[in-house]
Formats: structure tokens, C-alpha cells, sequence
């Protein structure tokens, strides 16, 4: 927005006109209020503040009364007043390519398509992959290139790669366990040439005890972790079942490992028997990615399972700002119109918390 810098006289019989040449009116391609509005800089005690106007006359209007109340008081109020700027959203929404599994198991669609999916049928600009839909091209460079390409060319940002069928990283035997650590890295090399920040893994343990299975995947997580800290990637861990679901076991297990790029995905879905929002609150200080969980919803398109609002509070409260990703498994509605209700649903709650947070 245009802006102009005045010196203003505080006393009440002094207010003077602006000079003919700032009359110039709003551009009215550049606000939707209409074309005889504008904002201006006026300086109060030295003190810049950003005041918008509807009119010239309440302009007028405004400084006058302004002025009898005593001028100088009224500039800390307005120092946020502007109504043109938008600032940047509590969270952005990304796309999990699960929620589409149906389609791709149907062969209705390809992992090439993805992006252009993503963004002309949902209008999300950001993906999250599954390693299923194209499981034998992690060393393809044509094929990756190509993937590259498509995103590169849609403005499409590719976040990170879900892996699965690859092992269990909390292997008890050694030789095993780094077998699979070896079965992780071409993926953080795919992740990597993709543009990703992350590969999701899975935290499964082998041991006779809660305790020797979280020591056996401190070690597989921390191997692979190094890994991808040479090519710069997160490895990341969800609630995936078996002790994973548990927030309290993960979030011992991120901490033993001890490496800023082994992080948590925290899903709001996939915590079985456990308190969801307990273990949403344990993983997030450990949080490199959210994946907004969605099955059902009610009339009001709320979600059946989880509470949003209650879930996204514990999320910005950790002081995560990254994207949210939906991942939608329901069956009631198809798979399009399921990830529609809940983009819809994370616009909401986003909007609602907007008045709470920055």
C-alpha cells in the first residue's frame, strides 16, 4: 500500500490539511475496499504509525478528535492498524500421498501424478510421498528427475517421503539392524535429489522388554540419522503402532537419540489405546512435520475422532509453524471429498486460533 511520511502538530487549532499532492486516491486494483481509501504514515512524538483512513473526511475527522484527546497518547494503540498486510498463516497444509492410496492401488492414477493432483484438484501446493507407489525407482534418476520436474514445473514443494517395507530399524542383532539402516539410505538420497527435508520412518523394537526394544531402536535411528545428516536430511519417526503409539516410549527414544535431524511426525490418528493429546503434547518438542489425521466427520464437519482446534493447540504450543499435513482413511466419504472436508476443517480451526496465536 502507499505510504507518506507527515510531521503532525499536536495542538487542537493547528491540525493542518494535507498538501494537495497526497490526495492521491487508493489504486483500487490494490484493495478490495474500493478506490477512494488509502493508508499513511504519520509520525506522533517521533513515533511512525500506519493509520488507515476510509475516507478523507474521517481522516479529517480522526486527527481532529485525536488531536483534543491529546494527540500523543493514541500512536502506541494504532501501531499494528494495518489492514492491508497480511501476515504469514499459523501453519501451511500439505497433502499425505495416503490419502489417495485407493486411487493409486486402483490404478487410477499414478505417483507422477501426484503433484498436478495435489494442486489442481485441492489446490495444495505441498506433498508428502509414499514410498508403495513407486517403490522400485528410489535409484531411478530418470525417474526422480522427471518427478522433480513435474513439481518444479507446478510450483508443487515436495516435504518428504513415507517408508515402509524396509525393515525394522530396532533390529536386536546387529548385522540385521544394519541391514536395514543400509535399506533406509537410498531413500534419503531420493529425499534428498527430491528437494525433501525428511524420510518418515517406522520405530519398531526387537527385545524381550519395553526397555531393550527402545535400546535397539535408539540404535537403528541414531545409525540412520547420521546418514542422512551428511546429505542434510531429517529422519523422522511417527506414531505408527505397536510402542511407537506410545508417546511416552517414542519421545524416550528421540531423546536417547540425541540428534538434531532425528525428529518426530506426530499423526493425530494413530495412537490406539493411548491419549491422543497426551501424546501429541510428548512428541511435538520433537516435531518436524504434523499429519492432521481424518476418518469421518460430523454435520458441522467437525472430525469424528479427534478434536482439531484442541490437537492444533498443542501443535502451536510447542511452537511448531510448519505444515500440517492431511492423511484421510475414512470410508463414508470418497477419497476427494474426504481430504476436501478436511482442508476445510484445517482452514477453519486455523482461522480460529489465528486470534490467539502469531
Amino acid at each position: 500500500a502507499p505510504t507518506r511520511n507527515f510531521q503532525i502538530d499536536p495542538e487542537p487549532d493547528r491540525v493542518p490539511d494535507p498538501p494537495a499532492q497526497r490526495l492521491l486516491p487508493f489504486p483500487s486494483y490494490l484493495s478490495s475496499k474500493g478506490p477512494d481509501k488509502m493508508t499513511e504514515t504519520w509520525s506522533f512524538s517521533r513515533k511512525s504509525v500506519l493509520i488507515y483512513f476510509p475516507t478523507m473526511t474521517s481522516r479529517r475527522l480522526f486527527l481532529k478528535q485525536s488531536a483534543a484527546a491529546g494527540g500523543l497518547t493514541l500512536a502506541p494503540m494504532l501501531a499494528g492498524a494495518d489492514h492491508h498486510k497480511k501476515g504469514k498463516p499459523l501453519f501451511e497444509i500439505s497433502l499425505a500421498e495416503w490419502s489417495l492410496h485407493k486411487t493409486l492401488f486402483g490404478k487410477k492414477m499414478t505417483n507422477l501424478d501426484f503433484p498436478r493432483v495435489s494442486k489442481e484438484k485441492f489446490g495444495i501446493t505441498a506433498v508428502e510421498y509414499v514410498n508403495q507407489f513407486f517403490k522400485d525407482k528410489a535409484k531411478d534418476k530418470a525417474y526422480l528427475g522427471e518427478l522433480k520436474k513435474r513439481c518444479d514445473d507446478l510450483g508443487v514443494k515436495s516435504l518428504l517421503i513415507m517408508i515402509d517395507g524396509e525393515g525394522h530399524l530396532g533390529e536386536a542383532e546387529e548385522a540385521k539392524r544394519q541391514k536395514v539402516i543400509d535399506n533406509h539410505k537410498k531413500w534419503v538420497e531420493a529425499a534428498r535429489f527430491l528437494g525433501c527435508h525428511s524420510i518418515r520412518v517406522n520405530a519398531h523394537g526387537v527385545g524381550k522388554s519395553d526397555e531393550e526394544k527402545a535400546t535397539n531402536t535408539t540404535k537403528g535411528l541414531r545409525g540412520l540419522s547420521e546418514f542422512g545428516k551428511e546429505h542434510g536430511i531429517n529422519v523422522i519417526v511417527e506414531n505408527h503402532g505397536g510402542l511407537s503409539s506410545n508417546g511416552k516410549w517414542l519421545s524416550r527414544v528421540l531423546k536417547d537419540v540425541g540428534l538434531p535431524n532425528c525428529g518426530s511426525l506426530p499423526d493425530f490418528g494413530n495412537f490406539g489405546n493411548y491419549d491422543r493429546y497426551l501424546g501429541i503434547k510428548e512428541l511435538m518438542p520433537f516435531a518436524k512435520g504434523v499429519s492432521a489425521k481424518s476418518h469421518d466427520f460430523d454435520a458441522q464437519g467437525n472430525e469424528s475422532r479427534t478434536d482439531y482446534v484442541k490437537a492444533l493447540k498443542l501443535v502451536l504450543d510447542a511452537g511448531y509453524r510448519g505444515y500440517v499435513g492431511i492423511e484421510y482413511e475414512g470410508r463414508k466419504l470418497d477419497e476427494e471429498a474426504g481430504i476436501l472436508a478436511t482442508k476445510k476443517l484445517l482452514l477453519r480451526a486455523r482461522d480460529q486460533l489465528a486470534q490467539h496465536y502469531k
